[in-house]
Order: structure tokens, then sequence, then C-alpha cells
């Protein structure tokens, strides 16, 4: 048996990339209204550059490029595109359900722990069918101080079950979220499906798996 088993009391997911597959559909709308301010970008460079951190701190790089508060008719094109394509395309990661349920057959705890706001993970974990996995037991960087890759996150989740840091296990698939989990002393999954990603996650301290029902042989 992995030693991550036989030490884990509490499951700390991450929610955008691990739970949802939101994080392509944001990073495309984002690029694409930011080049029509005149900051050209690509989904793949902001997956590579904000992937993981909070909202404020993407908010405020794209505000340093930018030279300034962005126009009000940015926040409004970007959310009511995002929404409608959250709609319209999101799903769930593939297999989650299937570790989820498993999950609920163990002792063990489980809880998510997201860079995005409570407003967002509202609507994606209820339009994935996966809200009721978690229900009370959600948590926001905007709850802490600083969010990923500060450790504060993890740690403040952690508390709420009087659980210690080492009998955690992180599941997570940016490099900020591992270096948040490693920070808080917690062992981490890392999930990706790309060999660079892959790399630079196991660079950080992750073990990492490229089918989420993967995850069950570490429980």
């Amino acid at each position: 048996m992995d030693s991550f088993a036989t030490q884990t009391r509490l499951v700390i997911f991450d929610c955008d990339g691990v739970l949802v597959d939101s994080e392509s559909i944001v990073c495309r709308v984002v690029a694409e209204e930011m080049t029509k301010l005149g900051m050209p970008a690509t989904a793949e460079q902001l997956d590579e550059e904000f992937s993981g951190r909070s909202t404020q701190d993407c908010l405020l790089d794209i505000e340093t490029r930018y030279g300034g508060p962005l126009p009000q008719s940015y926040f409004n094109a970007t959310e009511s595109r995002i929404r409608a394509a959250f709609h319209s395309e999101l799903e769930a990661v593939t297999g989650i359900h299937e570790v989820l349920d498993k999950l609920q057959a163990t002792d063990l705890k489980t809880c998510v722990a997201s860079s995005g706001p409570h407003a967002k993970m509202q609507i994606t974990l209820n339009k994935t069918g996966l809200w009721d996995y978690f229900a009370g037991r959600i948590y926001s960087a905007d709850d802490v101080g600083r969010g990923k890759p500060w450790p504060d996150l993890f740690l403040h989740s952690a508390a709420q079950f009087n659980v210690a840091p080492e009998h955690c296990l992180v599941v997570e698939d940016s490099i900020a979220g591992v270096q948040a989990a490693v920070s808080a002393g917690m062992p981490v999954i890392g999930y990706s499906q790309h060999a660079p990603r892959t790399r630079q996650l196991e660079a950080e301290g992750a073990r990492v798996i490229n089918d989420m029902q993967l995850l069950l042989d570490y429980f």
C-alpha cells in the first residue's frame, strides 16, 4: 500500500482543472478580451502564467500590462462570455465522479480549496453535478490573506477538520497549487495530461497522474 494511503485523513481538491474542466474556457475568453484592449495574448500563455493563482492576483497582472484600471466593458464582456461558455461547454474532469463516489465509501474527509471565488465555484460545481459532494466544505482564496502559491488556503482548510498537514493529501493541477501544498507540508498529487506541465509539477515535488481515476491508487 502506498504510504499516502496509510497516512491520509483529509483529501483537499483544487477546483478548476481538477474537478471541473474550466481553465481552458476562462483562459480563452480572457485572452480574447485582452487582445481587444491591445494586449495580445493566447489561452496557452494565460494558462501558463495564471493557472492556480487567485483571481485578484491575475487581475493585478492584467492591469499592470494595461497601464491602469481596466474599463468596465472588459469586465462585462468577460463575465457574460464566461458564464455563457460555462452553461454550454463546461464539464466535470473525466473520471472525477467515480473517484468521489469511491471516497464517499471510505472514512476519508474531503474538501475543496480553490483560488477561485465562492460565487464561481457555486456555478461550476452545480453545473457539473459536483456541488453535493462538497457542500459546506468549500474554501476559497478569498477566505485567507494570501492565495496560492502561499500555503495559507491549504492550512486554513486542514484547520477546519483539525487534521495535521502531514495527514492531508492535496490534488492539484497547477504549479502555484503544488508550491502551496509543499509549503504547507502536505503531500500532493499533480494531475496533468501534458508532458511539459507534468515535468514542471514533478520538479515542484508532486507525484503526477495523467488519468484522474489513477488517484484511486492512493486511497
